[in-house]
């Protein structure tokens, strides 16, 4: 009993810990590693304990790095792009962490090379250039 009590308030404190960590993270590169450990190791506490937090942790960290969400001017001047004239259509569902098809024709940010964007299924994304993986769709 004393067992489930202890892995209950782990799981307890990492789960608010995905809310509170993020919140005092300042820099987007350290608020998506913040989120991805709190969220991975919320996660390996549930499904290992004590051991499975740490694990979860460096796993969460890892993949919160990996995509980092683009800074707002990025978002502002892919919103003010026009449109293409022939709509580009692919029959994959556009997802972040996904990789967009080959096919499709991605554009440089000028002013930050990190980015590239497409108009893509009527959705506007930004991906990462070298990778092709989208980082955000833009609503």
């Amino acid at each position: 009993m004393k067992d489930l009590i202890v892995k209950g308030a782990i799981v307890l404190g990492l789960g608010l810990g995905c809310f509170a960590i993020p919140a005092a993270a300042q820099s987007t590169t350290k608020n998506s590693t913040v989120t991805g450990a709190a969220g991975g190791a919320a996660a390996g506490a549930v499904i290992g304990g004590p051991v499975g937090a740490a694990v979860g942790g460096v796993a969460g960290a890892v993949a919160g790095a990996a995509i980092d969400p683009p800074p707002p001017k990025v978002i502002e001047y892919v919103e003010a792009q026009p449109l293409p004239a022939e709509p580009v259509v692919v029959q994959q569902e556009i997802v972040v962490g996904k990789p967009l098809p080959e096919t499709v024709v991605v554009t440089p940010i000028p002013d930050d090379t990190r980015y590239a964007y497409a108009v893509v299924n009527e959705k506007r994304v930004i991906v990462e250039p070298k990778s092709r993986t989208v980082v955000q769709v833009v609503q």
